[in-house]
């Protein structure tokens, strides 16, 4: 009997809890036997090409593989054979979400949950995604609908808790990181969102708390390593510089074991970016991006005051302050794929119009963060340093801010910091170091072949002579001065980085020197910097 769209989805998936080869593929996904589960999908979908239920699995295996785009493809093709298969679309929606499409993820999500309204999967997974378009007040009532329905459920607090940090109510965001703890104790991602908040001081029974953790059998090497980073904060409050330390340093050890970081790749790249994007190349193309002005962008280091810089001139009535977006990076990468040495070598190629395009792109899709009708906007992602010259190409009119911070209390900062993903550069003090001077090397490169095109921020300057590096800065973004840009810390706009509730309060000494009391511990950074962290703010003539 032929099989309509509507019932053909559970057709498939009512004959393959029948069919052992189907249930033998499931099995080894869900155990992780990856290798095992793909040559038994490809044999069936050679004999069954239409098997919408072993479409969805192979798509499963494909995600589990980290091939998003293959996917997406899959899942796509399961819902034009079914359109009414429910399942593939909630796979499909957390597909796009781990590629940071945000919007469509809503929009697909949207779907799923006209079908299956009560759907908390579905419900989780739209509030996070409303919280990363800047959706926060429905983002707010899924989590407190959820946690009403789900009240023994740790995770979904924790993440009501991001939210609530985020929107600034610090007080019941505290409240839900610890009912977290309350249902799960060892969850050692709520230890460390606590810690990141950097306002709580942990007590004796805290402390308690999280060694008891420690010391439970099976703890996972991601609980592990979140309890180590909240103890190193709790004993760096204590003024216990060595025990601080080694928690950081062992947090810091397994999750650099976890990755597979090789700082010769970002030198080898800064390389390439410096010998490509000569003063010949760069006056040759000139103007041909988009002229759109709109985008303000601060980048440098992760931990170097951005986040202060961003709270500053989003307090100004002319610029919105939006969050870390990833389009930048996302449209480098893509556009790198289509070369085998990546996005520099692909510009090279770039004619003007595609230029135009690409600086077109990233408009288009920034432009669900903007919520006012202000005319600048900020996109304050640190690593975009990287891609420095690549704005310059495809936003030629849009305006650079590198925010600096003493190389030491930055490189210390990011090693005691935990960052939810990337910056794999952060977990030891040798690559930290490493990073920090192949950036100073790239921007000091700018300032040569694009002089006034950067306009750089010093993060100690800012603390000690506010108002005219307030002043400074707008100046260069030709907007005039404004008294709210001094008290940004009356602002309440959400913040999501971890630096939200220090920017909540006035400019303070409070990061400067944070390094000396571990100085006996940080010969590998020292050895790495070379020079810079000594001839700081200035740049020696190697840049190294």
């Amino acid at each position: 009997m032929t099989q309509t769209a509507p019932d053909l989805a559970s057709h498939y998936i009512a004959r393959g809890m029948r069919n052992p080869q189907l249930i033998e593929a499931a099995l080894a996904i869900n155990e992780d036997r990856l290798a095992d589960a793909e040559p038994l999908l490809r044999a069936h979908l050679r004999q069954d090409p239409l098997d919408v239920a072993a479409i969805r699995l192979m798509a499963q295996l494909a995600a589990r593989l980290g091939r998003f785009k293959d996917s997406e493809a899959l899942l796509r093709r399961a819902i034009e054979l079914a359109p009414d298969f429910t399942a593939a679309r909630s796979n499909l929606a957390g597909i796009l979400y781990r590629q940071n499409r945000f919007e469509e993820t809503v929009e697909m999500l949207g779907t799923v949950l006209e079908v299956d309204a009560d759907d908390a999967s579905g419900q989780s997974l739209m509030a996070a995604a409303l919280g990363r378009i800047g959706e926060y007040d429905e983002a707010l009532a899924l989590y407190s609908a959820l946690t009403d329905r789900f009240p023994t459920h740790a995770k979904l607090w924790m993440s009501f808790g991001h939210v609530l940090k985020t929107v600034g109510k610090q007080d019941e965001g505290i409240a839900a990181y610890r009912r977290a703890l309350e249902v799960e104790p060892t969850l050692g991602e709520v230890w460390w969102s606590l810690a990141n908040l950097k306002t709580v001081r942990f007590d004796e029974a805290d402390i308690a708390a999280m060694e008891a953790a420690l010391d439970t059998a099976a703890l996972s090497d991601d609980d592990r390593l979140h309890l180590h980073f909240a103890l190193g904060k709790a004993f760096d409050d204590r003024r216990e510089a060595e025990t601080s330390f080694g928690h950081y340093d062992r947090a810091n050890a397994i999750r650099h074991g976890q990755l597979d970081y090789d700082p010769d790749i970002v030198t080898r790249h800064v390389d390439k970016i410096i010998a490509t994007l000569t003063p010949e190349f760069l006056a040759s193309r000139a103007g041909q991006g988009d002229a759109t002005p709109d985008p303000i962008f601060i980048l440098g280091m992760p931990r170097a005051g951005s986040t202060l810089l961003e709270q500053i001139l989003a307090s100004h009535s002319q610029i919105e302050g939006t969050m870390e977006l990833p389009d930048m990076p996302a449209i480098a990468l893509r556009e790198g794929k289509t070369v085998p040495s990546g996005w520099v070598d692909a510009v090279k190629e770039m004619p003007g119009e595609r230029l135009a395009e690409l600086g077109s792109e990233f408009l288009r899709r920034t432009a669900v963060q903007r919520k006012t009708d202000k005319p600048f906007y900020i996109d304050k992602l640190p690593n975009n340093w990287i891609y420095t010259g690549l704005i310059h190409l495809i936003l030629p009119n849009a305006k650079i801010i590198d925010a600096r911070r003493h190389p030491l209390d930055c490189c210390f900062s990011n090693f005691r910091q935990h960052f939810a993903k990337g910056q794999a550069f952060s977990y030891s003090l040798s690559d930290m170091g490493r990073y920090y001077s192949d950036y100073v090397r790239l921007m000091a490169h700018f300032d040569v072949v694009l002089p006034g095109r950067v306009h750089r921020v010093i993060h100690e300057a800012v603390i000690e002579e506010p108002e005219a590096q307030v002043r400074a800065m707008l100046d260069y973004l030709g907007v005039p001065f404004e008294e709210a840009c001094l008290n940004f810390h009356q602002n309440k706009r959400a913040v999501r980085t971890a630096s939200s509730e220090q920017v909540r309060r006035p400019i303070n000494r409070d990061g400067v020197e944070q390094w000396k009391p571990y100085e006996q511990w940080l010969d590998p950074l020292k050895d790495a910097l070379g020079g810079l962290w000594q001839a700081y703010p200035a740049v020696p003539a190697t840049g190294k």
